[in-house]
């Protein structure tokens, strides 16, 4: 038998079950805030064009504009100047197959419960191999925090001095791209990189090296509490927007397992 059935019959027995980590995509989620000499992301606009009424009365659609980086999102290489030359590099000209991929969770929560600037360290992912064995190359590393849990001004946390968020800092980044080999890296934060990123050394160490060695990001994402440290795969296709160095995306992940509930 085939993999593909055997896999629908997990799902259906719920032996596999879909974890969606997508954050509902409204008007007032929390978008980056850039210093104000700038250009600035978009928020998102929802425009109503009708709901079964005279404008369309046997229908019901919307107009939507937002930013490619809004809401749970995906970052290409080319959304940074360090991956602006990698070859597809663009969300239309990635390849399919890297849309799939097993997924590891560092639960990082008890440092952020007391620091919002708690940072991911090399020792931290160390220690947590030695509980679960090395991160496998080509797959993504997701920093939970329960980050996720926050709204409105307490998601962004923004200060005088920019934002307050957990994140990576750069001597882990540069382990996992060009060590672990790993595909991308997830938050459950606006950005990949720490919200104080700016003053890292390269600043956003992130976004400099996932983009670029050519590997992706993932951002706003929520339920990571709801994923192993291990076995989940994460389903992850952009919009394929001409050029595009991004888009919000629905993020799911196949977790093996009892069906909740």
């Amino acid at each position: 038998m085939s993999a593909l059935p055997l896999l629908m019959d997990a799902l259906g027995a719920g032996s596999v079950r879909v974890v969606d980590l997508t954050q509902t995509l409204t008007e007032d989620f929390p978008t980056i805030v850039l210093p104000p000499e700038f250009a600035q992301s978009a928020t998102v606009r929802i425009e109503r064009l009708s709901r079964y009424d005279a404008a369309g009365p046997a229908w019901y659609w919307n107009n939507l504009s937002f930013g490619e980086h809004t809401g749970t999102h995906f970052d290409a290489p080319a959304h940074w100047f360090t991956g602006r030359d990698r070859p597809l590099g663009t969300v239309d000209t990635m390849p399919a197959a890297d849309m799939i991929a097993p997924a590891c969770v560092i639960d990082c929560t008890e440092g952020t419960a007391v620091d919002d600037d708690y940072l991911l360290t090399r020792e931290a992912v160390e220690t947590w191999e030695m509980e679960h064995g090395p991160v496998p190359a080509r797959s993504w590393v997701l920093m939970r925090t329960g980050w996720s849990r926050r709204q409105g001004a307490a998601y962004a946390n923004l200060r005088e001095d920019g934002a307050h968020t957990p994140g990576p800092d750069a001597e882990v980044m540069e382990w996992l791209v060009h060590d672990r080999g790993i595909l991308g890296f997830g938050t459950e934060t606006i950005g990949t990189d720490a919200g104080q990123g700016s003053h890292f050394s390269p600043p956003f160490p992130a976004h400099h090296f996932l983009h670029g060695a050519g590997r992706y990001g993932l951002q706003c994402l929520t339920a990571l509490d709801q994923l192993p440290p291990t076995g989940a795969v994460l389903v992850t296709a952009p919009l394929k927007v001409h050029e595009g160095s991004g888009s919000p995306l629905r993020v799911l992940a196949l977790v093996p397992g009892a069906a909740a509930g």
